[in-house]
């Protein structure tokens, strides 16, 4: 049996399609962290982007409000963890971490790297 965790939002349909991919796969058995609510630590945001081989500038949403907001310099990856640890909502979704790694599911087919 594989496990896996998705750091899932539920309002965004590509962490919806990531979810049901790994839901449809057999002998998978599927952790739901929902982390806008419960939000990962600086050092396990660090430590998954970095089992994923991704720069955090590569897995920040840029688009978010927040990012003009904080004047975040989204150059520098220290700034953008620290900014991750304190808004989750700059995370890009769905990830998805299983014993094989960790991947960005962009587009949701890339689950199947990490199964």
């Amino acid at each position: 049996m594989t496990k896996a965790t998705i750091w899932h939002n539920p309002r965004c349909s590509k962490s919806r399609a990531a979810l049901a991919i790994l839901e449809a796969a057999p002998r998978v058995e599927v952790e739901v962290v929902e982390y806008l609510k419960t939000s990962p630590s600086r050092a396990e945001i660090e430590t998954v982007l970095a089992r994923a081989g991704v720069h955090p500038s590569q897995a920040l949403r840029k688009g978010e409000a927040v990012v003009k907001e904080i004047g975040l310099d989204v150059t520098d990856d220290k700034a953008v963890l620290d900014a991750m640890a304190a808004h989750p909502i700059l995370i890009e979704r769905a990830i998805v971490i299983t014993e094989k790694g960790a991947v960005i599911a962009r587009p949701p087919e890339r689950v199947s790297e990490v199964l």
